[in-house]
C-alpha cells in the first residue's frame, strides 16, 4: 500500500517519516512554506535516535499525483477545521479501473476530536478512525519532532462509525513496523472520547501556558469533570483512565531532543505558528454541542472554547493569559449558571 498523508505538519509527518523509515511507500501533501520546504530540503524527522531525512514526494494537491492508484491509503492528518477542504479536494480524485477516491479508497482520519472522521462519512464510502497518541511537534517548516521512546506513539484504529475488517488491520500491521503500537479495536468511538477528555486542557495550555502547579491542574480537572458530565448524560463510553494508563505503560515515554523542545500541544502550537484558527470549536466545543442537546450546563468549555479562538484569531501570544485571570473568568462562568 501507498500512504497519501494529506497535511504532513507534526502528526502527519511523524506517521509519513516513520512508515518510510520502515519501508513504506509514503506521498507527503503539504502547503505554503512547509510544501517548499519538504519539496527541496526533504522531510527532517528529529527523535531519540537522532535526525533522519526522508527525500519523499511532495505535492499540494491530488493534480500532482494525477491518477491515484488503487492500494493507496489515504490519511487525514490537517487540524478539523481544515477538514472540509481537504476532504473536497481529495475526493473526485481518479483512481485507476475506474471511480474515485470517495468511493473506492480507504481514507485514515489521524485527527483529535471526533468530527473529522462524521464529516468525511458524508463523502467518503470507507471512513477508518484513528486515536492519536503521539507526542509530536512542528519545530520549522520542514522539520518535526517526535520524542517518543521506545515506541513513536500508540494508534489505535477502528472502522468509523464502529467494527474492524481486513483493510484497518493491514494498516495496523504496517505501522506496527513502524514504531507505532496500533490496537485495531471494534469500539473506537470509547478511546477517542478518552482521548477527547484529556485534549480538553488543550485551550488552558494555549491560553495560559503549561499545565503545571496546583491551580492549573484544578481547573484542568474541573473541566475535564463537567466533560464528563456531558458524556456520561449523552450515554457516551469512554475509557476510564487506568485503562489508558495500562495501555500507554511506559511504551511512549518523551526524552528531551537537541534543538527541538516538545513545545505545549496542538492549540499551543497553532497559536505559535499564528496559524490564525485552533481546534476549540472540536475539542471544547464538541462538549458545549453535547451539553446543549442533553441538558447540561458547560461554562467552562464554553469559556475555553471562546477565549481560544479569540487568540487565535486576533494573532495572540500562546500562554499570554495569566492563569489567576483565567481561573477568575471560569469561577465568575459558573457562578452565572448557578445564580
Amino acid at each position: 500500500m501507498r500512504y497519501i498523508i494529506i497535511g504532513a505538519g507534526a502528526v502527519g509527518g511523524a506517521v509519513g517519516g516513520r512508515l518510510a523509515e520502515a519501508g513504506h511507500e509514503a506521498v507527503l501533501v503539504a502547503r505554503g512554506a512547509q510544501y517548499a520546504a519538504l519539496r527541496d530540503g526533504g522531510l527532517r524527522l528529529r527523535v531519540p535516535d537522532g535526525e533522519f531525512t526522508y527525500r519523499l514526494p511532495v505535492v499540494d494537491g491530488p493534480a500532482g499525483l494525477g491518477t491515484l492508484r488503487a492500494d493507496d491509503v489515504l490519511v487525514l492528518a490537517v487540524k478539523t477545521q481544515d477538514t472540509e477542504a481537504a476532504l473536497a479536494a481529495w475526493g473526485p480524485a481518479p483512481v485507476e479501473g475506474g471511480g474515485t477516491a470517495a468511493a473506492r479508497l480507504p481514507l485514515l482520519c489521524a485527527q483529535n476530536g471526533v468530527e473529522g472522521q462524521r464529516v468525511a462519512l458524508r463523502r467518503f464510502r470507507h471512513v477508518y478512525g484513528v486515536c492519536v497518541w503521539l507526542p509530536a511537534t512542528f519545530v520549522t517548516p520542514g522539520v518535526v519532532s517526535a520524542a517518543g521512546n521506545p515506541l513513536t506513539g500508540i494508534l489505535h484504529l477502528g472502522v468509523h462509525p464502529r467494527g474492524t475488517d481486513e483493510t484497518v488491520r493491514l494498516i495496523a500491521a504496517d505501522l506496527e513496523k513502524a514504531r507505532f503500537e496500533a490496537p485495531v479495536v471494534p469500539d473506537l468511538a470509547r478511546w477517542q472520547y478518552a482521548k477527547l477528555l484529556s485534549n480538553l486542557a488543550n485551550a488552558v495550555e494555549a491560553i495560559t501556558g503549561p499545565v503545571e502547579g496546583e491551580a492549573a491542574l484544578e481547573l484542568v480537572e474541573r473541566v475535564r469533570a463537567e466533560g464528563a458530565a456531558v458524556l456520561d448524560a449523552a450515554g457516551i463510553a469512554y475509557a476510564s483512565a487506568e485503562e489508558q494508563r495500562a495501555r500507554r505503560g511506559d511504551k511512549v515515554t518523551l526524552l528531551p531532543l537537541a534543538d527541538a523542545p516538545r513545545g505545549g500541544g496542538s492549540s499551543w502550537q497553532s497559536l505559535t505558528r499564528g496559524t490564525g484558527t485552533v481546534e476549540a470549536d472540536y475539542l471544547n466545543g464538541e462538549i458545549t454541542l453535547l451539553g446543549r442537546l442533553h441538558g447540561v450546563p458547560t461554562p467552562l468549555n464554553e469559556l475555553l472554547q471562546r477565549l481560544a479562538n479569540t487568540f487565535a484569531r486576533e494573532h495572540r501570544e500562546a500562554g499570554s493569559m495569566p492563569l489567576a485571570e483565567l481561573v477568575r473568568l471560569a469561577d465568575e462562568a459558573e457562578a452565572a449558571v448557578a445564580a
